[in-house]
């Protein structure tokens, strides 16, 4: 079963070190778990795994690429590994491995991309990643997890280690707030409707659930119905709750905090154009630009990502 949390304001744990934690909990129970970092551990929470399990990991350098040939290979020999970098480091630096040592040769290895977006904050450009969803969409079968809090991650890591196969799962290191109460579960390729309404629908995934939330809310007050589904998986695809939920709708806006091109609003624009289904679209997200320095709050206001922005994007479409 899955509920919300009744003060959105609050936050939860710093998601890293609860990644590493839930981690590092699961390899008390199963000897095939292991951990890769390069070079990494500490802005990752991963020293957790270290210190309590040093013989599950492994500090590969900033080597991202050998990462995932030795998490191949592991994964050839019967272990089911986890592995660490940032964003853009463990999505388009590593594309090809990924790609071919990964899920062309049916491996099975858990990618952590860490501060996706405008999370990066000061890292900067080189650092920022609006494009990693699209490339892991393009991967046969890969599995790609938008986290919106502490309770929805300790789910997809769960999942993710008892199962084979790619999967992807994106997240801020920091805390954000909560949405979904301790205990409920999730599961690979299923959206849940957070919010209903009559009047507008707004796909979204990821941290920005709660900027929708916020907006939903705003809205509401004047007058206008939002609905917010959490798609939570970009792939698969929960095609037919978006098919559901569309109908007797007036518009429908996705909200992302990746580019545009080739994330969860070019999938849903997809299933619209493939379904025949009529209605006033909007994609709201990153529009073709490169990432650059600035505090997170600054770069989700630069880039128009917050539930203000939302706000108006609504407001015009109606």
């Amino acid at each position: 079963m899955i509920k919300l949390v009744k003060n959105r304001k609050e936050k939860g744990k710093e998601l890293s070190k609860f990644f590493c934690q839930t981690v590092a909990d699961l390899m008390d129970h199963d000897d095939k778990l292991v951990f890769l970092d390069a070079d990494l551990a500490s802005p990752s929470g991963s020293t957790i795994i270290e210190k309590s399990h040093p013989d599950k990991f492994i500090n590969v350098g900033i080597a991202e690429a050998n990462m995932v040939g030795i998490a191949a290979g592991l994964s050839i020999e019967g272990f089911k590994p986890f592995i660490h970098s940032f964003a853009p480091f463990a999505s388009r630096r590593v594309f090809d491995q990924i790609y071919l040592s990964g899920a062309y040769a049916k491996s099975t290895i858990n990618i952590y991309g860490s501060d996706p977006g405008f999370t990066v904050g000061p890292n900067g450009g080189t650092h920022t990643s609006f494009e990693d969803v699209a490339l892991y969409r393009t991967i046969p079968d890969a599995v790609i997890v938008d986290v919106a809090d502490t309770t929805q991650l300790e789910s997809a890591i769960r999942q993710a280690a008892s199962e084979p196969g790619i999967k992807y799962i994106r997240l801020n290191r920091k805390a954000v707030r909560n949405v979904y109460e301790p205990g409920s579960e999730f599961t690979f390729g299923k959206g849940v409707v957070v919010k209903e309404g009559k009047d507008v629908l707004v796909i979204t995934a990821g941290q920005i659930l709660s900027d929708a939330l916020d907006a939903a809310e705003e809205l509401e007050a004047k007058g206008v119905s939002v609905e917010v589904v959490d798609i939570y998986t970009t792939k698969p695809l929960d095609v037919e709750l978006i098919l559901s939920r569309v109908k007797g709708k007036k518009a429908l806006v996705t909200f992302e905090n990746h580019s545009i091109i080739g994330g969860l609003g070019s999938a849903v624009a997809e299933v619209l154009a493939e379904h025949n289904v009529n209605i006033v679209f909007k994609r709201h997200g990153v529009t073709d630009r490169f990432g650059q320095v600035g505090t997170p709050d600054f770069l989700q206001a630069e880039y128009n990502l917050t539930g203000k922005d939302l706000v108006k994007t609504i407001e015009a479409l109606l």
